[in-house]
Parts: C-alpha cells; structure tokens; sequence
C-alpha cells in the first residue's frame, strides 16, 4: 500500500496488496454466479471478482455500519424515532469499461450479507430523455452526455429513496429499441442499499453566484466507485462489444441498430468508429473523466479488462 506522499487524497493497492484486505471473508460467489452476472465484452473471471469485490463488499458493509450508527446518534441527539436512511452507492465511468458486471457483482454480494440486507440496482439509462424529445432539441448524437438526461427527475428519484419513501417509480429504458419505455417502470421499495450505475452520476455543476442551493445527482451518494482505464484501451472494447452486437443483439428485427446486421463488416466497423470518436470519446474528455477525482474508489483496468490498481480515498 502507497499514500503517494505529500497531499495525495489516495490510497494506493496491487491487486496482490487489495485482495489479501478480504481478510477472512468467505466468498459467497461460485464462478457460474460470476459467468452469469459479467456483461457482454467484460472477461471477469471468478478470481479477479474474489480479488477485487470480496474485499470491496467487506469495505462497503463497515462504510453501511458505520453510517447507521452515525444516524442512529443523530436520530438520539434530536430525540427523533428516525428511519434507517437507504445508503447509496454509484457507479461510474465510461462506456464499455464495465459498469454493469461491477454493479451486479456487487449487488450479488451485498444481498448475501449475513444481515440478508435488501439489495437493489439502478442504471442512469431510464432517465435519459425519449427520443422524441431528443430529436426534437437535435441531441440524439449526444445521447449520453448531462444534457441528453432528465437530470430533475433523478434526483427527483433520489431525493424519495433518501427520504423513505415507499414505492419509488424508476423509468424504464429498452437497449433494444433504444429508446425509454412510455408506460413502463420498475418499482424501488425501501431498499437497504442502492447501486446507482450511470455514466455522469459522479458529476456535478458550476454553483450559482447567488450562493442559492443547487442539488446534483452525486450529493445524494454515499460511496462512490470510478472504473477507470486508458483510452486505447476503451475504444478497443467498445469495437469489439460492437462487433459482438452486430451478430447477437442487432440481428433482431425489432432492434434499433438491425440495419447495422445487415451492412458489410467494413461498413459496420467504420460506423462503430465514428460512433466512439464522435460521441463517446468526447463524453469520457468532456463529462465522465472529470469526475473521476471526487470518486471514493478508483479500479483501473489494464489492456485484458482486469483490474490492476486500486485507489481508496483516505477518510
């Protein structure tokens, strides 16, 4: 482990060095578990998740602990019969990188806590504004960026969550058509925990000069993880989950992106390229890796998609 000196705001880890803080905790994953729950394109073995998410639940059930006994002394203090407050996790970064199979893997260990605490996971993609509507302002080659998300309506939702409210309606989004679900929600009851995965969850705005409260999304957060890797090695990634769409999820008729099974491997390819150095690419610059600083945890991947460093923000 390596504090960096001076005034670095991290911890630094191997992965030899992060896997051994498991300390005695039992693996409650088998490797069908992890071949289930790892997204297309992501090669996450058994080992790494043992690694890296085993000492990772452990760090965030003493963070839960922690935060409880922290109310619990509040609620005392104002005389109050407060509720358990949810505590929310969010997971960042940029396109292809991961985010899926890290918030499911999560969710996966959380739940098997011996407290069996209610476990339940989010993405972004259902508070994306409908198509309609990005058409009609002309930002659907910009889907993805702050400005392509009903930003009010998230924290809309998470201001419920962190308030107790019962029966909390999260929007639907559909990768297959590409488009958010008119009519169609899930439902978040009161859960223990809950993982927010999003690509600019972390971010946050100039404040106002006038000094009047402005709410963002990454204030309602409590622990917050940045899955972090080098550009080259990205924009291989998403060609190649890309390529992989182009012969499973795209060859359905009713997908969004079928015409794309349908073109010759040259013209896909230089599709996907100018869909990463268009769009994606100028997202990670502009609006996903600035906030990879105010992140608690920081996993960076290396060229085979494992993970190789770990920062950890110092208290």
């Amino acid at each position: 482990m390596s504090d960096g000196g001076g005034l670095e705001p991290y911890l630094h880890f191997t992965k030899a060095e992060w896997a051994r803080l498991r300390a005695d905790e039992p693996m409650t994953l088998d490797a069908p578990d992890i071949e289930r729950l790892r997204a297309l394109g992501d090669p996450i073995s058994f080992r790494e998740a043992e690694a890296i998410y085993l000492p990772l639940s452990r760090l965030i059930s003493l963070y839960v602990e922690a935060t409880q006994a922290l109310h619990q002394a509040s609620s005392r203090f104002l005389g109050s019969n407060g509720h358990k407050v949810p505590y929310i996790i969010g997971v960042a970064g940029s396109v292809a990188v991961g985010k899926s199979t890290t918030a499911r893997i999560l969710k996966a260990l959380l739940r098997r806590w011996p407290s069996s605490p209610r476990v339940d996971l989010v993405t972004t993609d259902g508070f994306l504004h409908p198509n309609a509507v990005l058409e009609a302002r002309g930002l659907m080659d910009r889907k993805g960026f702050p400005e392509s998300y009903d930003r009010q309506r998230l924290i809309s939702f998470l201001s419920d969550i962190k308030s107790g409210k019962a029966q909390v309606g999260v929007p639907v989004y559909s990768h297959l058509v590409y488009d958010v679900v008119a009519g169609e929600q899930i439902v978040v009851d009161r859960p223990d925990i809950l993982i927010v995965e999003g690509l600019n969850i972390l971010q946050a705005g100039e404040l106002p000069k006038n000094g009047r409260p402005l709410v963002f999304a990454s204030d309602f957060i409590d622990f917050s993880i940045y899955l972090d890797a080098d550009e080259a090695d990205l924009s291989a990634w998403y060609m190649q989950r890309f390529a992989r769409l182009r012969v499973t999820a795209f060859a359905d008729p009713k997908s969004f992106f079928h015409k794309f099974s349908r073109m010759s491997e040259a013209e896909a390819t230089k599709f996907g390229r100018w869909a990463w150095e268009a769009i994606n690419l100028p997202n990670l610059r502009e609006n996903i890796l600035p906030t990879r600083s105010r992140a608690d945890l920081i996993l960076k991947k290396g060229a085979s998609h494992a993970i190789e460093r770990v920062a950890l923000r110092k208290l």
